[in-house]
Formats: structure tokens, C-alpha cells, sequence
């Protein structure tokens, strides 16, 4: 029996835990080979290949910083050697801070903005052409709900996931001849594990009707089904998956 996804080659930004590596996983599961990177924690992402591996999946872990213009080509050329090019990009990768407007050093702005936006700018450049060679792809881009209700501390966090929503939205209409679909999924309150630079949890001042937290396989079923077969005539748009926390 032939799952949906067989063929496909996925490459996962920041898929060594949480969203990332659940998302990975799920990919996997359903066929995709996979290219899964991580900024700096090679054990993480050693770990997600060989759990896909020992599934009987494929997969190579490729590490490197989208936000420096050198690595997007460079994995792009890796996923083309090992796989013969990517058809799913989702970028995920990016940073949690908590700083206030008044005490946040330009520096730290530029950091969080480098890996999700302007990641995101560079992996599309790098791995499109290869979509476009394929027939076609999907690119999802992982926003949040904080650049819809603000959130404070976090205006540098809630600018980048504006501007991937930006992004998504203008490469829909650019991409759709070729048969690519790009969307932004903004989740809202998940229950992740959370580094230490991220600081503890923003309080969650609204009512959550479902009154729960989300789970990382909630937004990885979403991204899949973006991706698959039944996703493709979705495209430039923000899919909330957040209980009911902000409603559209």
C-alpha cells in the first residue's frame, strides 16, 4: 500500500525538538524522505534521523543556520545529492526572546528577525528551483498567534511571523503557475518544552475555549495535510490552530 507522501523529499528548519521534530516525524510516517536541520544541536537532529530511520523511513540531518546565505544553498545542494531535491519545505526554525521595547538592543531585533524572515527568504530562493524542476511543491512557513493579539516583550517575535505571513501570501500568487502552494500556520498556546533563553511562558490573558494547551502533533497533522495531496488548493493563506484563542 502506498502512503501519501511516498516520493516526496521534505527538508524541516529546526527540527530537532518540539513542532520541528514532530512535524519530521510525521512527514516520515507517511513516506517523505527526509532533510532535517537543526542550528547547533547535532544530537537532536541525530536523534529525529535515526527514529525515522528505525521506522523504516529515510532521512539525513543537515546542520547549518538558515539565517547565514551560505547554508540554504548548501542544503539545498545536500537534499539534491542525497534525494535528488525537495518538493515540502517548512520553515520552522527560529528563536524565542522576551525583551522589552525600551531595552531591546537592535542586535537582538536583527537575530530573531535573521532566522525566521529572512531564513525563510533564503530557503525559498534555495529550494524553489528545485520544486520548480520537480512539478511543483508545497512550502509552509511557521508564523505564530502573537503577531495577531501582541504579545508583550515580544514585538521583535510577533514583526518576523508578520513578515512570513507577507511572505507566504506574495509567493502564493507568484508560485501558483507552477504548481507550488505556500502557506503560514500560526499556532497558538502548544504545549512545547522551552529553552532557557526563552524565558518562562507568556501569560495567556484570553480565554482558550477548549481550554487546553495545543499539542505538537495537532500542528503537525495541520502541516501535513498542508503538504499532501489534500492541501493542494490551499495557498496564501494563515491557518490558525489555537482552540479558539484568537478567532478569525
Amino acid at each position: 500500500m502506498s502512503l501519501p507522501l511516498q516520493g516526496k523529499v521534505a527538508l524541516v528548519t529546526g527540527a530537532g525538538k518540539n513542532i520541528g521534530r514532530t512535524i519530521a516525524l510525521t512527514l516520515a510516517r507517511d513516506g517523505a524522505a527526509l532533510v532535517v536541520n537543526g542550528r547547533s544541536d547535532k544530537a537532536a537532529v541525530d536523534a529525529v534521523v535515526a527514529e525515522i530511520e528505525a521506522a523504516g523511513g529515510r532521512a539525513t540531518a543537515a546542520m547549518g543556520d538558515v539565517s547565514d546565505p551560505a547554508v540554504p544553498p548548501r542544503l539545498a545542494a545536500e537534499a539534491a545529492a542525497k534525494f535528488g531535491g525537495v518538493d515540502i519545505l517548512v520553515s520552522n526554525a527560529g528563536l524565542r526572546r522576551q525583551t522589552s521595547f525600551l531595552d531591546m538592543a537592535f542586535e537582538e531585533w536583527r537575530e530573531i528577525m535573521s532566522v525566521a524572515l529572512d531564513g525563510a527568504f533564503l530557503l525559498g530562493k534555495a529550494i524553489v528551483p528545485q520544486m520548480v524542476a520537480r512539478g511543483g511543491g508545497a512550502f509552509v512557513a511557521l508564523s505564530g498567534i502573537s503577531t495577531h493579539v501582541g504579545t508583550p516583550n515580544r514585538c521583535h517575535v510577533s514583526a518576523s511571523k508578520s513578515g512570513l505571513e507577507g511572505l507566504m501570501r506574495a509567493l502564493a500568487v507568484e508560485l501558483a503557475p507552477h504548481k507550488i502552494t505556500c502557506n503560514a500556520l500560526a499556532p497558538g498556546a502548544i504545549d512545547t518544552t522551552r529553552g532557557a533563553a526563552a524565558g518562562a511562558r507568556p501569560a495567556v490573558n484570553r480565554p482558550i475555549p477548549l481550554k487546553r494547551f495545543g499539542t505538537v502533533e495537532e500542528i503537525a497533522a495541520m502541516v501535513r495535510l498542508l503538504v499532501g495531496p489534500e492541501g493542494t488548493f490551499i495557498t496564501g493563506q494563515t491557518i490558525h490552530v489555537n482552540g479558539g484563542e484568537f478567532l478569525t
